[in-house]
C-alpha cells in the first residue's frame, strides 16, 4: 500500500531507468483490476463478478527491470445515467488522457460491438493509440479470438493486439515486456518497495466495500458506501478499526445488517481476514450501518475518494 510519510525516490538515481504512468481501461467487468493486480503481484483494487466494483482511479506500481510501471486502474467505461456513474467514467477518462501509455482490456467472452468499439473509436478520436489487451482468451475457442481481433483492429486504434488471460497470467508476461519498453526514460516516481498510492486507511474500506458487494444481491452494493471513522493502534500491537456502512434507506440498513445481525457478522469476518493479511497484525474490526439518503450527493466524499462532483 502506499505510504502516508513515504519520501519520494531519489530523482537523481538510477541513469538509464524507465518510469511512466499506464492507463489501464475498458468497460465494466472486462478485467481490469484482476489485470493490474497480477502485475503488480499484490492486491492493490478489489475485485468482485458485479460490474462497476472500481470508483475511483487506483494506482498499482510494480517494477520489471529498469522500470517501474505505473498501473492507473480506472472505473469501468458505460453509458452513465447517475452523478456517481458520470463522476466514474469522467475519472476513467482522465486517467488515459494524463497517461503516457494506454491499455484497453477487452472480455474476449462478450460482444465487442458495443462499449469497447465505442471506446476505441473515442480514442482514434482523441488521436490516441493503446495496446489491446484481449483478455479471458481462456474461454474463447482460437478462431473466434483472431475474428475478434480483426473486428476491433479496424478501428485503427491499436498499436498492438495482446491476447491475456489475467486469471491465469497466460500473455500477461509479453503484455508487461512491450510496456516495459515502451515508457520513457526517466527517474522511477516512487520507492522500490511501494505497491499502491492508496494509504492502508483508504483501502480498508475498500476491503470491507468489497465483502458487501459479495454479500449484496445486484442493486443494493450500489447504494453503500464505507468510511474508515477511526483507526486506533494499540499496545498490543494490535489495530482497532472502526467503519461506519452508509446506505440511503431503512430497509436497506435491514437488509445489511441481517437476521439478528448475521450478514453483517459475515461482512466483518472476512473484511478481518484481509486486513490481517494486508497489515500483519490482528485486526479488531467494528461495523456500523447508518442511513444517510444523499451520501452519493455529497461533494465532500467525491473530494475524499478524489472524483469530479460536476462530472
Amino acid at each position: 500500500m502506499g505510504k502516508d510519510d513515504a519520501s519520494p525516490a531519489d530523482p537523481c538515481a538510477g541513469a538509464g531507468r524507465r518510469c511512466g504512468f499506464i492507463a489501464v481501461i475498458g468497460a465494466p467487468n472486462a478485467g481490469k483490476s484482476t489485470l493490474v493486480n497480477g502485475i503488480v503481484g499484490a492486491k492493490v483494487s478489489i475485485v468482485t463478478p458485479k460490474t462497476q466494483t472500481t470508483r475511483f482511479r487506483v494506482l498499482g506500481i510494480a517494477l520489471r527491470g529498469d522500470a517501474q510501471l505505473i498501473l492507473v486502474d480506472t472505473p469501468g467505461i458505460f453509458a452513465p445515467r447517475k452523478r456517481l456513474e458520470r463522476a466514474m467514467v469522467a475519472a476513467a477518462w482522465s486517467g488515459a488522457g494524463d497517461a503516457d501509455e494506454i491499455v484497453l482490456v477487452v472480455d474476449a467472452s462478450r460482444s465487442v460491438a458495443g462499449e469497447p468499439l465505442r471506446i476505441a473509436e473515442r480514442l482514434r478520436s482523441a488521436n490516441r493509440r493503446a495496446v489491446l489487451a484481449l483478455n479471458k482468451i481462456d474461454l474463447v475457442a482460437k478462431p473466434e479470438l483472431l475474428r475478434l481481433a480483426a473486428n476491433l483492429d479496424e478501428a485503427g486504434t491499436f498499436s498492438d493486439i495482446v491476447m491475456i488471460s489475467a486469471q491465469t497470467g497466460d500473455g500477461v508476461g509479453d503484455l508487461v515486456a512491450l510496456l516495459q519498453q515502451r515508457l520513457p526514460h526517466g527517474p522511477w516516481l516512487f520507492p522500490d518497495d511501494q505497491v499502491s498510492d492508496l494509504s492502508e486507511r483508504v483501502f480498508a474500506t475498500e476491503i470491507t466495500r468489497e465483502k458487501l458487494f459479495m454479500a449484496l444481491g445486484q442493486e443494493l452494493p450500489y447504494a453503500v458506501s464505507v468510511e474508515t471513522e477511526s483507526w486506533v493502534q494499540r499496545n498490543d500491537g494490535s489495530v482497532e478499526i472502526r467503519q461506519i456502512i452508509n446506505v440511503q434507506r431503512d430497509g436497506q440498513k435491514a437488509i445489511v445488517i441481517g437476521r439478528k445481525g448475521s450478514r453483517l457478522g459475515r461482512i466483518g469476518s472476512a473484511a478481518r481476514v484481509d486486513l490481517e493479511r494486508l497489515l500483519g497484525c490482528r485486526v479488531h474490526l467494528f461495523l456500523f450501518v447508518r442511513v444517510q439518503a444523499h451520501w452519493s450527493d455529497d461533494p465532500a466524499w467525491y473530494r475524499d475518494v478524489g472524483l469530479d462532483f460536476q462530472a
